[in-house]
């Protein structure tokens, strides 16, 4: 018996300006199945996209693009050919994917002496799918689907939603939801004819809409002796640029979509993560994400969207989510997160180091203080003094940390662990916050620094008393505190979000750095998030033995901030190979397999790529390896010579606001 599967990505090819996006084939074809598709917003516009020549399929050459917006396939049409060993006939498919935009150039290129007359076919097919259903592995728009022709425009309409197709000199054909644009082309012999269409997709109900580029990304240039690195930040801002994205309720301040195809919307805890790590390069996306989240701040205790006063959301959606087979229906506002809140106060602070405008910061205080107490009063859900989570509505996130799925938080022998859920790394976030907290309402003239000290200290002697566990191979932090308050005792990458927050005691660091590096956790390709040795580790489980970038990031950055220059090392160039042996566009995760067994990175093949914290992992990754904090001196730095970090030179570092080129010799 055959049942509904999640869509497979890892072979696709994606072109994307963030709200929309067009998945195909490696050819640009898109066939309908599985995630091909263009989508806008959360809905599958088309999906069926085809090109033919004379009636025939192309043969693919090759595909290339100038960035993640563009994609231009080449193919041959060897039926036009002559019988030569040189083909002679090819065709360029440039295809441009803007917000709310598909556009498609068509070059036939005739290099024969003698003329060419043909017929240039595209097919499509209306589909207005929502994404959860894809997603789902399966099909079905939630209104019926109309097109209509006037001349060379097709309209298509599905509800609210109108999409018109353009193609100057075409005739356009329909049978139901599908249409077949034809061109009539006559070739000289050395000639090119060039046709052109594209289709805009108007969503009144959509939340989300694109932003444009950001300048001071566009300035940034590295040159370093590690081309792999220069390579991953290229390819990686490229990415960024195309994930900027606004809310259609302020649409003036600017964040980064968490990732394509699931999930290009607004999440707390991925945007937060992300402009957190691309800080050295301006505050301005950090900014304009603290000014978005908090404009959503919850002011209600809401237990159908997991609201309550002070709490930061967790995502945003143009209506409810429901993920079939799943029993999880989520409100278009949702609250479902335990660490978007400490993250964003720690967000805050970071970006006031790093030079974003004080009457910026001051602005957002308010915020600031009822996120505070959202961490006291509502986080602290059953009084012990640590922050937890359970969904109690019976239909939201089982987990509502960054592993979210519903196995990953496991006992060592592979049971799950029943909630309330304290997770470890999540004490580590409200200490941090707290202290950052602290040092921002006390440089502004206002009150409650000390008492926010006080509740820092008291929460780091309770998680040193209360998570560690002692073990042959070096005490380590359990994941979490289960519901009867039992350590749960697998290792985790968790434990290396803890490094840099300030709530470990003397010695606990270097017990993490160890075990960081440890062949169980360090796969060569990065950090596992569950150790190798643990009873429920598998290589391709989602958060029980993949390897996520933005995570290992995290622990590297940690590693760096607390000293330890080896391990931290260890993991990047992990992250270096792992860049490598996926073009450069880092995908959500990865297999944890181990490089010293296979010679690539094995691909997880249902991530999201480009992901937004995956590709700001790079610039952690560069932060980390110069050194850099919001204290250090512009210009020159030193470092060890012959150091991975010797020979770097990037322009367009900022310190205080302010460009810098930074040489590191």
């Amino acid at each position: 018996m055959t049942h509904p599967l999640q869509p497979l990505l890892h072979d696709s090819v994606v072109v994307l300006t963030a709200p929309s996006q067009a998945w195909s084939t490696a050819d640009g074809d898109i066939d309908g199945v599985g995630i091909h598709g263009f989508f806008h917003s959360d809905l599958r516009v088309l999906d069926r996209v085809g090109l033919t020549v004379a009636g025939s399929a192309l043969e693919h050459l090759a595909t290339a693009g100038t960035d993640a917006a563009t994609a231009v396939f080449t193919a041959l049409a060897r039926g036009l050919d002559d019988t030569t060993a040189d083909p002679r006939v090819r065709v360029e498919r440039t295809r441009e994917v803007r917000a709310g935009v598909l556009r498609e150039t068509i070059v036939v290129r005739n290099a024969l002496k003698q003329p060419i007359s043909t017929t240039v076919s595209i097919s499509v097919r209306g589909d207005f799918t929502p994404m959860q259903v894809v997603k789902a592995g399966m099909t079905g728009a939630e209104h019926p689907v109309e097109a209509a022709v006037d001349g060379s425009t097709l309209t298509y309409t599905s509800g609210p939603v109108t999409a018109v197709l353009r193609a100057g000199g075409a005739r356009i054909a329909t049978d139901g939801a599908a249409a077949t644009l034809d061109w009539d082309v006559e070739l000289a012999g050395a000639s090119a004819a060039t046709l052109s269409w594209e289709i805009s997709v108007d969503d009144p109900t959509a939340v989300v809409a694109g932003a444009g580029p950001s300048a001071q990304w566009e300035a940034f240039t590295i040159s370093t002796g590690d081309s792999r690195l220069a390579s991953w930040l290229e390819r990686a801002l490229a990415d960024l640029q195309s994930l900027r994205m606004t809310t259609t309720a302020r649409p003036d301040d600017v964040f980064l979509a968490a990732g394509a195809p699931w999930f290009f919307t607004l999440f707390g805890r991925d945007s937060i993560w992300a402009a957190r790590m691309l800080l050295p390069l301006g505050t301005e996306i950090a900014a304009s994400t603290l000014r978005v989240l908090a404009a959503l701040q919850g002011t209600d205790t809401v237990g159908e969207t997991a609201e309550q006063p002070g709490k930061i959301m967790h995502e945003l959606r143009p209506s409810a989510l429901t993920i079939p087979g799943e029993g999880v229906v989520l409100p278009p506002l949702y609250y479902g997160t335990v660490d978007a809140t400490a993250l964003w106060i720690a967000l805050l602070h970071d970006a006031w180091r790093w030079g974003m405008p004080a009457a910026e910061v001051e602005e957002l205080l308010p915020a600031l203080e009822a996120a505070l107490v959202w961490m006291r009063d509502h986080g602290d859900s059953d009084g012990d003094g640590f922050l937890e989570y359970r969904d109690t509505t019976g239909h939201g996130l089982a987990n509502q940390g960054w592993k979210d799925s519903g196995d990953s938080i496991q006992w060592n022998d592979g049971t799950l662990a029943d909630g309330p859920i304290a997770l470890c790394e999540v004490q580590g976030y409200a200490y941090e916050a707290a202290i950052g907290g602290a040092e921002l309402l006390e440089a502004f003239g206002r009150t409650g620094a000390d008492e926010w000290r006080t509740w820092a200290a008291d929460l780091k002697d309770r998680f040193a008393a209360s998570f560690w566990i002692d073990d042959p191979a070096g005490a380590y932090p359990a994941i979490a505190l289960d519901a009867a308050k039992r350590r749960v005792d697998t290792v985790t990458s968790n434990i290396g979000h803890l490094l840099g927050t300030g709530i470990l005691q003397d010695g606990q660091a270097e017990l993490i750095a160890r075990r960081l590096a440890s062949p169980e956790l360090s796969s060569g390709y990065g950090l596992r998030t569950m150790s190798s040795a643990a009873g429920g580790y598998w290589p391709l489980s989602y958060h029980g033995g993949s390897v996520w970038a933005h995570d290992t990031a995290i622990a590297i950055t940690g590693l760096a901030r607390e000293g330890f220059a080896a391990e931290a090392e260890q993991l990047s160039d992990g992250l270096l190979a792992a860049a490598d042996g996926f073009g450069y566009r880092m995908p959500e995760l990865h297999s944890g397999d181990s490089s010293a067994e296979t010679a690539a990175p094995i691909p997880y093949p249902a991530a999201c790529r480009p992901q937004a914290w995956s590709a700001a992992a790079a610039v952690a990754v560069l932060t980390a390896r110069l050194g850099l904090t919001a204290d250090a001196p512009a210009g020159r730095l030193d470092v060890t010579p012959g150091s991975a970090a010797a020979n770097t030179r990037v322009h367009g570092i900022r310190f205080a606001g302010e460009p810098s080129d930074i040489e590191v010799a």
